[in-house]
Order: structure tokens, then sequence, then C-alpha cells
């Protein structure tokens, strides 16, 4: 573990009555605020050489020293985390991955991921080359559910890695989306790229982003709400919930890309309304059809339930 030089900070007037903790995450943006409160209470920071609390107020003038302390690099390591398999063999492992899990650490995440469940259930999963995503050669957002498989070995993992890049596999979701679709059947063809004025989404009106294509279903179409099938034949970030915020019909439960936060009458959802539901691949050693499907997820279909009630709509089987 590394343990910078101390540095030291002077406030200014313009910081008179600023919070210690507030005032040294300005001046440390590489460090959050809770990472900086953690320092104070470790005595690694110092207002004219006493030890004082995160909310102590400045008056301007004084000398702050602060001994950073970095965190641990990430790894992937075993949790005793359950997790439900709905297939496996010697070369692949799918897994019902739930609403809330991130699939491998990173940006702000260290424990709790899918990847970490896996370390702890089968071992020695395909290596990539990083590290944090072993075995890993697809993903889910944080807030979707549903199949992901898993590489058991090298060769498995970069049979799938080819199968996913030339479009074989076959990945199909589940949503509810806002307002009604225009057509039974369609398909979105629009480039998905970074968005440049909010990095965490993405857009699908820059002309510079990569090609994606998604194909949709209708099953039920609700006052205000259609439930589709979607078909993604490419892999984009967020590709579903981009796309469908493109043409005015966000997925439910996905502020970010333009849904209510809440919807009147009804409960919080507490996700996006995205499963995903069926996946098809081919073996890696026998190269053999194989498909995993997952039904959806309990929560999702008591809240679909409600609102068919609330909407007058009876349940019509889908």
């Amino acid at each position: 573990m590394s343990h910078p030089e101390a540095l030291v900070l002077v406030p200014g007037p313009t910081d008179a009555g600023k919070r210690l903790d507030r005032f040294l995450q300005e001046q440390l943006p590489a460090y959050t605020r809770s990472r900086i409160q953690q320092w104070i209470k470790a005595g690694r920071v110092s207002v004219d050489g006493r030890q004082v609390k995160a909310g102590f107020p400045l008056r301007g003038g004084e000398q702050i020293q602060v001994c950073p302390e970095e965190p641990p690099p990430l790894r992937a390591f075993p949790e005793p985390i359950p997790i439900r398999v709905l297939y496996e063999d010697q070369d692949v492992i799918a897994v019902d991955k739930p609403a809330g899990m991130v699939v491998h650490a990173g940006a702000g995440v260290r424990e709790g991921t899918l990847v970490n469940a896996l370390l702890y259930r089968f071992g020695q999963l395909g290596e990539t080359g990083d590290p944090l995503r072993p075995g890993i050669v697809h993903r889910l957002d944080r807030w979707t559910s549903g199949v992901l498989l898993v590489a058991r070995n090298e060769r498995a993992h970069q049979a799938l890695a080819s199968q996913f890049a030339s479009r074989q596999v076959e990945k199909y979701y589940l949503a509810l989306v806002h307002g009604q679709l225009p057509q039974d059947a369609g398909k979105i063809d629009a480039p998905i790229a970074r968005d440049p004025r909010r990095r965490t989404r993405m857009t699908a009106r820059s002309r510079s982003g990569r090609a994606a294509l998604t194909f949709y279903r209708v099953l039920e179409r609700l006052p205000g709400f259609t439930y589709v099938e979607v078909r993604i034949a490419t892999g984009r970030t967020h590709q579903i919930r981009t796309h469908f915020s493109a043409i005015g019909h966000p997925v439910v439960g996905d502020p970010t890309y333009g849904a209510p936060r809440q919807i009147p009458g009804m409960p919080s959802l507490g996700r996006y309304f995205l499963h995903a539901w069926r996946i098809r691949f081919r073996q890696p050693s026998s190269g053999q059809w194989v498909t995993v499907e997952s039904p959806l997820p309990a929560e999702l279909d008591q809240w679909l339930q409600q609102l068919r009630h609330r909407l007058g709509v009876g349940d019509r089987g889908i």
C-alpha cells in the first residue's frame, strides 16, 4: 500500500465557514468525500497541529496537513455471495444476475460483484488478461437482470468472445417502455457514442458513434406503456436503454434516459424494467447450439400485474 507524502493546504478568506471535509474534497478532487472523512477519522489530517472532526468549520489561514492513503489496488477475490446457476458444463456457466449486482469491480465498486461470487462458487475461471474480469465475455448493466455467460477456461473464453464479435450469439430481453410504439415489430438502427455532455450515459445522436442495431416485437399494449421482446444484434453500452430513449420511449425505471422517477399510483420499481431472458450460443467444445432462459423476475412480474390492475387491464397471459 502506498503512502504519498504529506500535503500542506492553507484555506483562504473565501473558504471561511466551510467544513473541513468539503474544503479538502475541493482541493483534492481525485478522492471522494467519504474517503477524506476516513482519513480525518484515522488521524491522517490535522489543523494547526490538532486533530479535529470532518465538520470542523474553517476560519481561513489555518495550516492543514494531510497524509493521503491510497486505497488498495482493485482485485478479484472470492466472496460467499449466493448466485443462481441456470446452466453449467465444462466450458461455460450461465448465471441469473439479479438487478443491483455489478458484474465486476471498477470505479466505486470493490466488492459484492458477480465475479466475486463466481470465484467463491467455482474457483478458477477463464483468464482474459484483465484480473478484474476473469471469465467475463459480456456484461449487463447493474440494474438489469438476467442470463449472463461466463467462460470457465481460456479456450472457451476465446470461442465465446469470437461468437459475440461475429454476432452469432442471440440475446433476447423483456422490457416495458413508456408510450405506444407505432409498429408491432420494428428495428432501431442508430450509432451509439458516449454523451459528450453527460459522461455517465450514451447517446444515439452522434455521427461518430459505433453501429448499433436493435429489433423489437410488441408483446402487449397497455395504456401509456408497451411491453416488448427485444433482440440486440450488437452489444453496445446501454444499447437498449439508449435506443428506446432516442425514439421517445424510455425503459420504465430508467430516469437516466428520460423515464419519470415515479409513476402515479405505483410503487417505486427501484430498478430498470429490463431483463435478459434468453441467450443462444454454440457450446465451445461441441459446437452444438445451447439455449438458456431466465423467466421474468418476481419483482417485475408482480409490478406489471399491479400496473395492469391500476390501468384496469387484465392479465393477457403473455
